[in-house]
């Protein structure tokens, strides 16, 4: 998808990335981290020539991006930074159609994809499409910042820092939207961040940066799991996932709050039960709480229009991938990385719900741990 061959980059005699070398891989999430300084936002801006490198190459797609006209590379290439870059004097409908726009795109068609690019983020497109974004809230005005890259189907998006000025709460919640879009719609992300442990939660491989330089390139597991220095380690958290640790137990950790469902009920009174509780997912269980499947909101939507059904026990559910109680954190940790899951239900020996564990809860509750031991 992209290469950097021996690529750098230097501002007179200050050389910000040196000898670069790094291969992003089609639907892939990548994510460059790193401290302030280290090249990971100059590296970004080489893949859509906002910056030209001093020397080396870089192709995208197996053409050298220096053959690209900028602009139409750019119109290629998805976009989202931390400061949005709404035009406060354009509807949403409008910012999220510039691209389309300039390429000429129909009305119909512009107005349709705005349509299915709404509802994927579970905005009523009656609601907020005529609005402007004075009237959102800084969540909401990200989300069309997400909704304007992915406006024309674009085959990689790039992210600087996109989530970095938004509240824990608002964060989290896009962080999750990020990934369910990303791993739904195929799409490669390079992605760049400080917070290791929003890496952790997104990537697929995490790429750490020094000085203009790699020092690590891995999986999230096998980065926290075998650090290459002691770089890596501080930069990670000293001990924070070693194997010989004494870490807890999953319900320890889990969180207790699931929205589930049971499958006499009816799809609007589920449809606003997701919408209350911000998921866009139910779990289903029987009578007696036992794990019965999964109900994503697309589903949902499909199930009402096309099969003219009602009620929540006339959909195939979907498969939910669970874990007992009483297994290890880290055995939890371990099939959320392998498994690119969103999450894990955790299950009593019965296969009754009881909560459920995401990376950023593991995350967390095993940074607890190391400071925990730190501080003995």
């Amino acid at each position: 998808m992209v290469k950097f061959e021996n690529v750098t980059k230097a501002y007179g005699s200050n050389i910000i990335i040196s000898d670069l070398n790094l291969e992003i891989q089609q639907g892939k999430f990548t994510v460059l981290i790193g401290p302030s300084g280290c090249g990971k936002t100059t590296t970004l801006k080489m893949i859509n020539r906002l910056v030209d490198p001093t020397e080396g190459s870089i192709s995208f797609n197996g053409k050298q991006i220096i053959e690209f006209n900028p602009v139409d590379l750019r119109r290629q290439i998805g976009y989202v930074i931390q400061q949005i870059g709404l035009f406060p004097n354009m509807t949403i409908a409008q910012n999220i159609e510039i691209v389309p726009k300039l390429l000429n795109w129909t009305k119909a068609k512009r107005n349709e994809r705005t349509t299915e690019l709404l509802h994927m983020v579970d905005m009523d497109p009656v609601q907020y499409r005529d609005r402007y974004p004075s009237e959102l809230s800084g969540g909401q005005q990200q989300r069309i910042g997400v909704l304007r890259a992915l406006a024309v189907s674009p085959s990689l998006i790039l992210m600087d820092e996109p989530f970095g000025a938004l509240d824990p709460i608002t964060r989290e919640s896009l962080q999750d939207e990020i990934k369910r879009l990303q791993t739904s719609l195929g799409v490669t992300i390079v992605f760049v961040t400080h917070d290791i442990d929003e890496a952790v939660k997104l990537a697929d491989v995490i790429v750490l940066m020094k000085d203009g330089k790699i020092v690590q390139q891995d999986s999230p597991e096998r980065l926290l799991s075998y650090p290459a220095n002691d770089y890596v380690k501080e930069f990670i958290g000293k001990k924070r996932f070693q194997a010989n640790y004494d870490i807890d137990l999953v319900r320890e950790i889990m969180n207790p709050r699931v929205v589930t469902v049971t499958g006499d009920k009816g799809f609007a009174e589920s449809i606003d039960l997701m919408r209350k509780r911000n998921v866009d997912s139910l779990i289903v269980v029987d009578a007696e709480g036992r794990l019965e499947g999964l109900v994503p909101i697309g589903k949902l939507r499909d199930a009402a229009t096309i099969q003219k059904v009602s009620r929540i026990g006339d959909i195939e559910l979907a498969p939910c991938p669970s874990i007992n109680l009483n297994a290890q954190a880290r055995e939890a940790f371990d099939m959320l990385i392998s498994e690119q899951l969103p999450f894990l239900i955790v299950v009593d020996s019965k296969n009754r719900v009881k909560g459920l564990v995401t990376k950023t809860i593991l995350v967390k509750a095993l940074a607890e741990v190391v400071w925990r031991n730190e501080d003995e």
